[in-house]
């Protein structure tokens, strides 16, 4: 990467629009140092723009000031990285034209090793509070797991899933619609901050940038491209976070969606998209199963152990012979286990040794003990 080139993709920050194709289409045919000079200096028209658009972009290619933006981004604490860096993760080129110009990059460690192994926990900004318990217990898990969580910086399930993260000693990366130097919303100041402290923080917007509503929504294909996989916690039908979801299944990505009740308006796209190819996800050992390399399995899932599940499998046929209600003879409970009297007998004693069944006379039946634990398994049929 020369200095020249650099210099032409910072100013090409502060010029086109974040994932505007033709602009990268212009970039990949021309290269940033043409593309720049031509609108600098107020050249002819690109091919396939309006004259008005052109003009558009002339206005602002005159207000760039690429060394000053480099020198604020300094003061912030950030540093500009372009394709052809060391830094550059790769797998943003998956987004062809709409790749981002550049990035600029806020905290210490390498973006590029960061996002190799990195989920993306996305949501509603008015979440419920069942969807920040998601959030948070996802982003400490899969930090707890070594991955990095990667979010908006919203706030509801995004600035949930940062704050489980940092929670749990993890890493974390919020991507921004505006300038790295410039928190939004305003209310995550101080989060946005300790992300950077701890994490990084990116946007490919240049320094002073404020958010608009379409910047919000380009931002989410980073967020996409960037990551193994996204998961989505709470979503209406017409929810940013199902931009990032869908942007995800386009590139390839996995797609991960936790349920909710199926009464609540903010789970209804989060259910849209497991009916059709995301997967379900309840916890953070899921989503490192599904997204990390072979071996990285979630547990089994089972209900609690009961005693008699401890029982050898003969006396636990005796077990299950015994009526819930009444007593029965030797040879009734030795028909009904398929053993012999003497057998049956013999697990009776030692069931009753564990409290499981009591001798009355020459009847045998159910302690209290047993009928609670037979009514507990058959609650889990």
């Amino acid at each position: 990467m020369t200095d020249d080139e650099r210099l032409a993709r910072v100013a090409l920050t502060r010029i086109i629009e974040p994932g505007d194709e033709v602009g990268g289409r212009w970039l990949r045919e021309y290269g940033a140092v043409a593309v720049a000079r031509r609108l600098m200096e107020g050249g002819e028209p690109f091919p396939g723009v309006s004259a008005k658009r052109w003009t558009g972009l002339s206005a602002r290619a005159a207000q760039a000031g690429p060394e000053r933006d480099l020198a604020e981004a300094r003061q912030a604490g950030a540093r500009f990285v372009c394709p052809g860096d060391a830094e550059w993760p790769a797998q943003l080129d998956d987004l062809a034209d709409a790749r981002p110009t550049g990035l600029w990059v806020r905290g210490r460690p390498s973006l590029r090793m960061w996002a190799l192994r990195s989920v993306a926990v996305v949501g509603a900004r008015a979440c419920t509070e069942y969807g920040a318990h998601m959030a948070a217990a996802l982003g400490a898990g899969l930090a707890e797991r070594g991955w990095v969580v990667v979010s908006g910086g919203a706030y509801g399930v995004d600035g949930a899933a940062h704050r489980g993260a940092l929670g749990a000693g993890g890493a974390t990366v919020a991507v921004l619609a505006c300038g790295v130097d410039q928190p939004y919303p305003r209310g995550h100041t101080e989060l946005i901050s300790r992300i950077a402290e701890q994490g990084l923080v990116v946007g490919e917007l240049p320094p002073g940038a404020h958010p608009t509503p379409s910047r919000f929504i380009l931002r989410n294909r980073v967020i996409a491209a960037l990551t193994r996989g996204t998961v989505v916690v709470e979503a209406a039908y017409r929810s940013g976070a199902l931009v990032t979801a869908r942007a995800a299944q386009r590139l390839g990505r996995f797609t991960m969606g936790v349920p909710g009740p199926v009464t609540s308006g903010l789970s209804a796209g989060v259910h849209e998209l497991l009916r059709g190819d995301a997967v379900l996800v309840s916890d953070a050992a899921e989503v490192a199963e599904l997204v990390g390399d072979m071996g990285e399995l979630a547990p089994d899932r089972r209900g609690p152990v009961l005693p008699r599940d401890l029982l050898e499998p003969g006396a636990a046929r005796v077990l299950a012979t015994l009526p819930g209600r009444g007593t029965a003879t030797p040879d009734e409970i030795a028909r009904g286990a398929g053993t012999t009297v003497d057998d049956a007998v013999g697990r009776l004693y030692e069931l009753r040794s564990l409290g499981f069944v009591e001798r009355h006379g020459d009847r045998w039946k159910l302690t209290r003990q047993a009928l609670i634990s037979v009514s507990q398994d058959r609650g889990r049929c």
